[in-house]
Protein backbone atom coordinates (compact mmCIF):
# COMPACT_ATOMS: atom_id res chain seq x y z
CA UNK A 1 0.00 0.00 0.00
CA UNK A 2 2.90 2.39 0.62
CA UNK A 3 4.45 1.51 -2.56
CA UNK A 4 1.07 2.01 -4.30
CA UNK A 5 0.99 5.13 -2.60
CA UNK A 6 4.65 6.43 -3.74
CA UNK A 7 4.04 5.52 -7.03
CA UNK A 8 0.90 8.07 -6.99
CA UNK A 9 2.68 10.68 -5.92
CA UNK A 10 4.98 10.29 -7.79
CA UNK A 11 3.23 10.32 -10.95
CA UNK A 12 1.33 13.16 -9.23
CA UNK A 13 4.15 15.15 -8.68
CA UNK A 14 6.05 14.22 -12.00
CA UNK A 15 2.37 15.30 -14.00
CA UNK A 16 2.49 18.46 -12.14
CA UNK A 17 6.19 19.53 -13.61
CA UNK A 18 5.13 18.19 -16.96
CA UNK A 19 1.84 20.31 -16.33
CA UNK A 20 4.09 23.31 -15.13
CA UNK A 21 6.61 23.14 -17.80
CA UNK A 22 4.35 22.76 -20.64
CA UNK A 23 2.58 26.14 -19.18
CA UNK A 24 5.26 28.13 -18.90
CA UNK A 25 6.50 26.99 -22.82
CA UNK A 26 3.01 28.32 -23.49
CA UNK A 27 4.35 31.75 -22.11
CA UNK A 28 7.59 31.75 -23.31
CA UNK A 29 6.45 31.61 -26.41
CA UNK A 30 4.51 34.66 -26.34
CA UNK A 31 2.54 33.02 -29.57
CA UNK A 32 -0.18 32.34 -27.28
CA UNK A 33 -3.13 29.91 -28.20
CA UNK A 34 -3.60 31.44 -31.98
CA UNK A 35 0.53 30.26 -31.94
CA UNK A 36 -0.50 26.63 -31.16
CA UNK A 37 -3.16 26.82 -34.20
CA UNK A 38 -0.49 28.29 -36.49
CA UNK A 39 2.14 25.43 -36.02
CA UNK A 40 -0.17 23.04 -36.84
CA UNK A 41 -1.44 21.30 -34.15
CA UNK A 42 -4.12 18.29 -34.54
CA UNK A 43 -4.28 17.64 -30.36
CA UNK A 44 -4.28 20.11 -27.54
CA UNK A 45 -2.15 19.58 -25.38
CA UNK A 46 -3.10 18.53 -21.97
CA UNK A 47 -2.85 21.89 -20.00
CA UNK A 48 -5.91 22.67 -21.65
CA UNK A 49 -7.98 19.57 -21.12
CA UNK A 50 -10.68 20.79 -18.89
CA UNK A 51 -11.96 17.00 -17.73
CA UNK A 52 -15.66 16.47 -17.69
CA UNK A 53 -17.70 18.91 -18.82
CA UNK A 54 -21.00 19.69 -18.01
CA UNK A 55 -22.34 22.45 -20.52
CA UNK A 56 -24.98 20.02 -21.58
CA UNK A 57 -26.14 19.26 -18.39
CA UNK A 58 -29.19 20.78 -16.69
CA UNK A 59 -29.22 22.87 -19.79
CA UNK A 60 -32.45 25.37 -20.98
CA UNK A 61 -33.08 26.23 -24.32
CA UNK A 62 -32.66 29.99 -25.84
CA UNK A 63 -34.46 32.18 -24.17
CA UNK A 64 -34.33 35.56 -24.04
CA UNK A 65 -36.86 35.97 -21.11
CA UNK A 66 -34.41 34.80 -18.29
CA UNK A 67 -31.72 37.55 -20.08
CA UNK A 68 -34.19 40.08 -20.96
CA UNK A 69 -33.68 43.06 -23.87
CA UNK A 70 -33.98 46.90 -22.58
CA UNK A 71 -34.36 49.17 -25.04
CA UNK A 72 -32.73 52.71 -24.20
CA UNK A 73 -34.53 54.40 -26.86
CA UNK A 74 -35.53 58.20 -26.26
CA UNK A 75 -35.69 57.52 -22.36
CA UNK A 76 -33.55 61.18 -22.03
CA UNK A 77 -36.43 62.75 -22.97
CA UNK A 78 -39.16 60.76 -22.01
CA UNK A 79 -39.76 60.19 -18.53
CA UNK A 80 -42.56 57.45 -19.03
CA UNK A 81 -40.15 55.45 -21.04
CA UNK A 82 -37.69 56.18 -18.43
CA UNK A 83 -39.25 54.75 -15.16
CA UNK A 84 -40.22 51.72 -17.99
CA UNK A 85 -36.62 50.81 -18.02
CA UNK A 86 -35.87 51.28 -14.44
CA UNK A 87 -38.76 48.71 -13.54
CA UNK A 88 -37.21 46.53 -16.31
CA UNK A 89 -33.17 47.09 -14.98
CA UNK A 90 -34.56 46.51 -11.58
CA UNK A 91 -36.61 42.96 -12.62
CA UNK A 92 -33.30 41.55 -14.10
CA UNK A 93 -30.82 42.46 -11.34
CA UNK A 94 -33.10 40.70 -8.96
CA UNK A 95 -33.58 37.73 -11.42
CA UNK A 96 -30.11 37.10 -12.77
CA UNK A 97 -28.13 39.68 -12.99
CA UNK A 98 -28.08 39.95 -16.74
CA UNK A 99 -30.14 42.14 -19.36
CA UNK A 100 -28.96 43.30 -22.99
CA UNK A 101 -29.44 46.87 -23.97
CA UNK A 102 -30.53 48.10 -27.41
CA UNK A 103 -30.52 51.45 -28.89
CA UNK A 104 -27.70 52.76 -26.10
CA UNK A 105 -26.07 55.49 -28.44
CA UNK A 106 -23.32 53.15 -29.98
CA UNK A 107 -23.34 53.08 -33.34
CA UNK A 108 -24.05 49.27 -34.70
CA UNK A 109 -20.88 50.38 -37.35
CA UNK A 110 -18.45 50.77 -34.04
CA UNK A 111 -20.03 47.88 -32.18
CA UNK A 112 -18.88 45.91 -35.88
CA UNK A 113 -15.35 47.42 -36.75
CA UNK A 114 -14.63 47.14 -33.16
CA UNK A 115 -15.19 43.13 -33.33
CA UNK A 116 -12.87 43.26 -36.69
CA UNK A 117 -9.85 45.42 -35.30
CA UNK A 118 -10.02 43.01 -32.74
CA UNK A 119 -9.36 40.18 -35.07
CA UNK A 120 -7.51 41.78 -36.66
CA UNK A 121 -4.85 42.55 -34.07
CA UNK A 122 -5.26 38.73 -33.03
CA UNK A 123 -4.54 37.19 -36.94
CA UNK A 124 -1.63 39.70 -37.55
CA UNK A 125 1.67 37.70 -37.90
CA UNK A 126 3.03 36.20 -34.94
CA UNK A 127 6.39 38.23 -34.81
CA UNK A 128 3.87 41.35 -34.38
CA UNK A 129 2.08 40.10 -31.80
CA UNK A 130 4.57 39.34 -29.31
CA UNK A 131 5.41 42.56 -29.13
CA UNK A 132 2.64 43.47 -27.15
CA UNK A 133 2.78 40.45 -25.20
CA UNK A 134 3.29 40.64 -21.71
CA UNK A 135 2.29 39.57 -18.13
CA UNK A 136 3.35 43.34 -16.11
CA UNK A 137 0.25 44.46 -14.92
CA UNK A 138 0.78 48.09 -14.85
CA UNK A 139 0.96 47.83 -18.84
CA UNK A 140 -1.88 50.00 -19.89
CA UNK A 141 -1.57 47.91 -23.22
CA UNK A 142 -1.06 44.33 -23.27
CA UNK A 143 -1.90 40.80 -25.06
CA UNK A 144 -1.42 37.60 -23.49
CA UNK A 145 -3.20 33.91 -23.38
CA UNK A 146 -5.03 33.27 -20.16
CA UNK A 147 -4.46 35.74 -17.39
CA UNK A 148 -4.75 32.98 -15.13
CA UNK A 149 -2.39 30.75 -16.97
CA UNK A 150 -0.28 29.95 -13.73
CA UNK A 151 -3.37 28.76 -11.40
CA UNK A 152 -2.92 25.65 -11.73
CA UNK A 153 -6.53 25.08 -13.57
CA UNK A 154 -6.90 23.80 -17.28
CA UNK A 155 -5.72 26.89 -19.28
CA UNK A 156 -9.07 28.29 -21.84
CA UNK A 157 -8.41 28.11 -25.80
CA UNK A 158 -8.22 31.69 -25.52
CA UNK A 159 -5.92 35.01 -26.52
CA UNK A 160 -6.84 38.27 -25.02
CA UNK A 161 -5.76 41.97 -25.90
CA UNK A 162 -6.41 44.37 -23.34
CA UNK A 163 -5.88 47.77 -22.49
CA UNK A 164 -6.83 50.41 -19.85
CA UNK A 165 -9.29 53.02 -20.05
CA UNK A 166 -9.73 54.82 -17.00
CA UNK A 167 -8.41 56.21 -14.48
CA UNK A 168 -5.47 56.20 -16.26
CA UNK A 169 -5.90 55.87 -19.79
CA UNK A 170 -3.45 53.81 -22.41
CA UNK A 171 -1.40 56.33 -25.06
CA UNK A 172 -2.99 56.32 -28.59
CA UNK A 173 0.52 55.58 -29.89
CA UNK A 174 0.46 52.71 -27.90
CA UNK A 175 -2.25 50.99 -29.42
CA UNK A 176 -1.39 49.22 -32.72
CA UNK A 177 -2.26 51.09 -35.90
CA UNK A 178 -4.26 47.66 -37.21
CA UNK A 179 -6.50 48.51 -34.83
CA UNK A 180 -5.92 51.62 -33.11
CA UNK A 181 -8.43 54.22 -34.80
CA UNK A 182 -11.42 52.05 -33.44
CA UNK A 183 -9.96 51.43 -29.87
CA UNK A 184 -10.30 54.80 -29.70
CA UNK A 185 -13.51 55.24 -30.51
CA UNK A 186 -15.40 51.90 -28.81
CA UNK A 187 -13.47 53.34 -25.93
CA UNK A 188 -14.93 57.18 -25.47
CA UNK A 189 -17.98 55.65 -26.73
CA UNK A 190 -18.49 52.20 -24.32
CA UNK A 191 -17.43 54.54 -21.40
CA UNK A 192 -20.48 57.20 -22.28
CA UNK A 193 -22.54 54.69 -22.00
CA UNK A 194 -20.92 53.24 -19.01
CA UNK A 195 -22.20 56.15 -16.77
CA UNK A 196 -25.38 56.05 -18.69
CA UNK A 197 -25.88 52.12 -17.34
CA UNK A 198 -24.35 53.69 -13.52
CA UNK A 199 -27.31 56.63 -13.87
CA UNK A 200 -29.90 54.05 -14.61
CA UNK A 201 -29.00 51.05 -12.22
CA UNK A 202 -28.68 54.44 -9.20
CA UNK A 203 -32.08 55.25 -9.87
CA UNK A 204 -33.19 51.08 -10.12
CA UNK A 205 -31.92 51.37 -6.57
CA UNK A 206 -34.00 53.92 -5.29
CA UNK A 207 -31.43 56.61 -5.21
CA UNK A 208 -30.48 59.85 -7.52
CA UNK A 209 -28.79 59.22 -10.90
CA UNK A 210 -25.71 60.30 -9.96
CA UNK A 211 -25.24 58.26 -6.44
CA UNK A 212 -22.78 55.32 -8.22
CA UNK A 213 -21.10 58.03 -9.91
CA UNK A 214 -20.62 59.88 -7.26
CA UNK A 215 -18.98 56.69 -5.44
CA UNK A 216 -16.33 56.54 -8.38
CA UNK A 217 -17.97 53.30 -9.47
CA UNK A 218 -17.65 54.12 -12.93
CA UNK A 219 -13.78 55.61 -12.98
CA UNK A 220 -12.05 51.98 -13.49
CA UNK A 221 -12.58 50.80 -16.72
CA UNK A 222 -10.10 47.96 -18.60
CA UNK A 223 -11.17 46.58 -22.47
CA UNK A 224 -10.18 42.95 -22.97
CA UNK A 225 -10.90 41.65 -26.25
CA UNK A 226 -10.93 38.14 -26.12
CA UNK A 227 -10.13 35.65 -29.20
CA UNK A 228 -11.04 31.87 -29.73
CA UNK A 229 -8.95 30.24 -32.22
CA UNK A 230 -10.18 27.30 -34.26
CA UNK A 231 -9.80 23.87 -31.98
CA UNK A 232 -8.75 20.63 -33.32
CA UNK A 233 -10.30 18.89 -30.31
CA UNK A 234 -13.44 21.21 -28.82
CA UNK A 235 -14.95 18.88 -26.62
CA UNK A 236 -12.06 18.56 -24.39
CA UNK A 237 -11.46 22.14 -23.57
CA UNK A 238 -13.45 25.73 -23.21
CA UNK A 239 -13.39 29.42 -24.37
CA UNK A 240 -13.86 30.51 -20.68
CA UNK A 241 -14.57 28.52 -17.81
CA UNK A 242 -17.77 29.33 -15.86
CA UNK A 243 -17.05 32.11 -13.27
CA UNK A 244 -18.42 35.02 -11.86
CA UNK A 245 -17.21 39.27 -12.39
CA UNK A 246 -16.34 40.95 -9.50
CA UNK A 247 -16.64 44.32 -11.33
CA UNK A 248 -20.10 46.51 -10.65
CA UNK A 249 -20.86 46.04 -14.17
CA UNK A 250 -19.06 44.55 -17.12
CA UNK A 251 -20.89 45.20 -20.38
CA UNK A 252 -20.44 42.42 -23.18
CA UNK A 253 -19.96 42.83 -26.71
CA UNK A 254 -20.94 39.04 -28.52
CA UNK A 255 -20.35 38.70 -32.41
CA UNK A 256 -23.18 36.51 -34.20
CA UNK A 257 -21.36 33.52 -34.01
CA UNK A 258 -22.67 33.54 -29.74
CA UNK A 259 -21.09 31.44 -27.01
CA UNK A 260 -22.10 33.09 -24.27
CA UNK A 261 -23.82 31.27 -21.81
CA UNK A 262 -25.43 32.24 -18.05
CA UNK A 263 -26.48 30.76 -15.10
CA UNK A 264 -29.91 30.75 -14.18
CA UNK A 265 -31.89 29.40 -11.54
CA UNK A 266 -29.26 26.11 -11.77
CA UNK A 267 -29.35 26.16 -15.75
CA UNK A 268 -27.06 27.46 -18.20
CA UNK A 269 -29.38 29.74 -20.60
CA UNK A 270 -27.74 30.24 -23.65
CA UNK A 271 -27.71 34.27 -24.48
CA UNK A 272 -28.42 34.61 -28.30
CA UNK A 273 -26.53 36.89 -30.21
CA UNK A 274 -28.59 40.30 -30.79
CA UNK A 275 -26.94 42.30 -33.55
CA UNK A 276 -26.09 45.94 -31.84
CA UNK A 277 -26.59 44.61 -28.66
CA UNK A 278 -24.37 44.75 -25.32
CA UNK A 279 -25.07 42.03 -22.49
CA UNK A 280 -24.80 43.46 -19.21
CA UNK A 281 -23.26 41.75 -16.35
CA UNK A 282 -23.90 43.78 -12.53
CA UNK A 283 -21.25 41.51 -11.55
CA UNK A 284 -20.92 40.57 -7.93
CA UNK A 285 -20.07 43.95 -5.87
CA UNK A 286 -23.08 45.13 -7.22
CA UNK A 287 -25.00 42.43 -6.71
CA UNK A 288 -24.16 42.32 -3.00
CA UNK A 289 -25.40 45.61 -3.08
CA UNK A 290 -28.52 45.09 -4.78
CA UNK A 291 -29.70 42.35 -2.44
CA UNK A 292 -28.64 43.80 1.15
CA UNK A 293 -30.93 46.93 0.31
CA UNK A 294 -28.37 48.87 0.96
CA UNK A 295 -29.09 52.52 -0.19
Amino acid sequence: MVVKNTNQLEESTNFTSDFKAKVKALDDSKASVKGLVESGVSKIPHIFHTGKLDIGENSASDSNSNVPIVDLQDIQINPTLRAEVIDQITSACHEGGFFQVINHGIPVTVLDEMIDGIRRFHEQDADVRKEFYTRDKKKKVAYVSNGTLFSGQAANWRDTFGFAVAPDPFKPEDIPPICRDIVIEYSQNIRHLGFKIFELLSEALGLSPSYLKELNCAEGLFILGHYYPPCPEPELTMGASKHTDSDFITLLLQDQLGGLQVLHEDKWVNVPPVHGALVVNIGDLLQVYIHSGSH
